[in-house]
């Protein structure tokens, strides 16, 4: 068990710590060291190197699709020995001279984005291009599936817990919940009697479901190919889940909305068939919000949609939903512990992995780590 004492201080001037890096308290960590390969190894405890830093132990972290994929190799900028993880809740042990709000001993959500607040990106309202920020926590700094971990610019990428909320499940509210939120539900535009279409019911596609009703659509129909996400689908509130291998999906679709498209459809997949199928069911002056992650080219239909009014919109997570969603959670209009499904502790983090990689098999939809 790592000691709970506060990581030391780095010189600020220089990066490097007040102690040799051999000589600080050791802490478990999750370590990537190649395609296919992860390792709990010991690292030396994270120090403050910069004045708006802070140091966190963690309570509770997550695993996202994007860390399948860097296991997979299919991120080469991440480096080998990178510590993973982009999500999580944790308690602060050490803070920063330019710290604001912030102290020893509170629980906080960490922001899957970092970001300054101050740069010229920032002032536009594009935190994930962030011009010392954007996604740095497990791609350009070590993440958070460790005992401990630096967040750089602390005031603005750490959000306070208010009391009496479930610890683990406000871990959602790191990347899932906002990202359904801002990637897929405002991007979408969906408006009260919207009708609703998405596609793909895993954690991500059900987030933007969940995120989507407090806007009050007509309806709000889930396709996906596993069946057993879709029965999750329904008991989080779907009105209607399609699984578009059927023979008749399109044909039930389109009775949904009386062959007149969806209002608002949200890809959440991120392969070019799933892109080509919101094409297919958008209706004339709805939008498609593009939430997965491709891979791929995609093919637009431009020769069929030029006049049909429609918008199309992607993004990447700004993270600035965090407080509205902590908000909505303290007074009961969402329950992100709903997302999650399996957890381990720390020590068997393999486990945990290998739960979400057969998410199919196993029924997983959010994964917690525990520690």
């Amino acid at each position: 068990m790592v000691p709970d004492v506060a990581p030391q201080t780095a010189n600020p001037n220089t990066g490097s710590s007040e102690t040799e890096r051999d000589n600080r308290p050791m802490m478990k960590a999750l370590v990537y060291t190649g395609p296919n390969k992860l390792e709990v190894l010991d690292r030396p405890m994270p120090v403050i190197q910069s004045p708006t830093d802070a140091i966190l132990k963690m309570l509770h972290s997550t695993i996202c699709g994007t860390d399948l994929h860097i296991l997979k190799g299919d991120v080469p900028a991440i480096p080998y020995d990178r510590v993973l993880g982009h999500e999580g809740v944790g308690t602060v042990v050490s803070v920063g001279p330019a710290i604001d709000g912030l102290s020893v001993g509170d629980n906080v959500v960490i922001a899957a984005i970092t970001a300054c607040k101050v740069c010229a990106s920032c002032r536009k309202g594009l935190e994930a291009h962030c011009i010392t920020g954007g996604w740095q926590l497990g791609n350009k700094v070590d993440g958070t599936q460790a005992e401990y971990v630096r967040i750089p610019h602390a005031t603005s990428s750490l959000y306070k817990i208010p009391e009496g909320l479930d610890l683990r499940a406000c871990a959602a509210i790191s990347d899932a919940l906002p990202t359904g939120l801002e990637c897929g539900t405002i991007s979408a535009h969906v408006q009260p009697g919207s009708t609703v279409a998405i596609i793909g019911a895993g954690p991500v596609g059900l987030a933007v479901m969940l995120t989507a009703r407090l806007y009050t659509p007509s309806q709000i129909v889930m396709i996906d190919l596993d069946d057993t996400r879709l029965e999750h689908a329904k008991r989080l509130g779907a009105d209607h889940a399609v699984n578009p291998g059927k023979l008749d999906a399109m044909e039930t679709l389109n009775t949904f909305t009386e062959g007149q498209g969806f209002d608002c459809v949200i890809e959440a997949v991120g392969i070019p068939k799933t892109f080509e199928m919101c094409q297919k069911l958008v209706a004339p002056g709805g939008s498609i919000a593009n939430v997965g992650v491709h891979g791929h080219p995609v093919n637009l239909d431009l020769h069929k949609l030029w006049d049909r009014n429609i918008s199309i919109k992607m993004q990447l997570l700004n993270a600035v939903s965090i407080p509205t969603l902590l908000r909505l959670y303290q007074s009961g209009h969402i329950k992100p512990s709903n997302l999650f499904t399996h957890h381990y502790p720390f020590s068997e983090v393999h486990k945990a992995y290998h739960s979400f990689q057969m998410a199919a098999q196993e029924g997983a939809l959010k994964v917690a780590i525990d520690f």
